[in-house]
């Protein structure tokens, strides 16, 4: 049970690195079963448009895949152009805080084909086959050469004995694709450090107090889930029992569609507000103004104390 429990901490601890690896991983053993089992070069003229869509088009459905995933993404565009207001279409927010989470969104939607491309070009198969069919290796390998060096070169991904023949060939393509893949890596590494970086130089906050707000968004999204859960378990059973036996609904108290919407934008840290989250916000704020309507009815008006002075006289 102790063990567990360290796992548990230690998932919890690294939950978005632990997410991203095993999404890199999965994306590596996709790639090498289509690359064993799905992907076979024609080894024609059509080479370079085939190598290119195994290369290119995965990553791009699973970029698109990240998208439809996120639900950063269905947050900040869920309501903001309702049938009643089409013409009037505003996404929710600010611009820049639109350009912030989009920002946010691609970068993680990026993680899977960029995975993908990286391994890819590593294993060098769908490089090899595409730039066997390029035009510019045919007029630098089979310049004054005829069509039958062309033709060789079309069947370099499939003919081993041809690759062997051919070594400079074969192994200059293979170079080239496995160069790319390790410059894109460490491409990809530099991008994430210094974005790291700029965002931490950037926070409002300090670093314990950054610490502090994560721990309260994870713990406040948990508890959020249970009590909805509950919340909607409770509503449903009254509405239903309602309907079978015919009796009048009691009071329930629900959350109005404007403090949906109130808690529903995207919270950003700031220093001059000590708030945490959205509902943070939305609960003390309501309970500032609740006060101050309180002190509002206690204060007496101007017949009160022309009253209280006549009765004292």
């Amino acid at each position: 049970m102790q063990r567990l429990r360290k796992v548990l901490e230690f998932y919890n601890r690294h939950k978005t690195v632990l997410g991203y690896s095993t999404v890199s991983l999965l994306t590596a053993a996709s790639e090498e079963i289509f690359s064993s089992v799905v992907f076979r070069c024609p080894c024609n003229s059509g080479n370079m448009l085939y190598g290119s869509f195994f290369l290119i088009v995965p990553a791009f459905i699973l970029f698109l895949l990240g998208y439809m995933v996120n639900t950063r993404i269905w947050r900040l565009l869920t309501g903001s152009c309702p049938l009643k207001k089409c013409c009037d279409c505003s996404l929710s927010g600010t611009c820049a805080q639109f350009c912030q989470v989009l920002v946010l969104v691609t970068a993680r939607a990026l993680v899977a084909p960029l995975t993908w491309i990286a391994v890819a070009l590593l294993s060098s198969d769908f490089y090899v086959c595409a730039a066997s069919g390029n035009s510019r290796l045919k007029d630098l390998v089979c310049k004054d050469r005829g069509q039958e060096c062309q033709d060789q070169l079309f069947k370099i991904p499939c003919d081993e004995e041809l690759s062997r023949n051919i070594p400079n060939v074969f192994r200059s393509l293979q170079a080239e694709s496995q160069l790319i893949g390790w410059f894109l890596i460490a491409c990809i590494t530099a991008v994430a450090l210094i974005s790291t970086c700029i965002s931490h130089c950037c926070s409002p906050v300090s670093y314990l107090q950054l610490k502090f707000w994560k721990i309260y968004s994870e713990k406040e999204q948990e508890l959020f889930k249970i009590k909805a859960k509950e919340h909607a378990t409770n509503l449903a059973e009254i509405n239903t029992n309602c309907f079978f036996e015919g009796t009048e609904p009691v009071s329930f108290q629900t959350p109005k569609n404007e403090d949906w919407k109130n808690i529903s934008f995207f919270f950003t840290l700031n220093s001059q507000e000590q708030y945490y989250s959205m509902i943070h916000k939305y609960v003390n704020t309501t309970r500032d103004k609740s006060a101050k309507s309180e002190e509002g009815c206690q204060s007496p008006t101007g017949v009160e104390v022309v009253d209280k002075t006549h009765s004292s006289t």
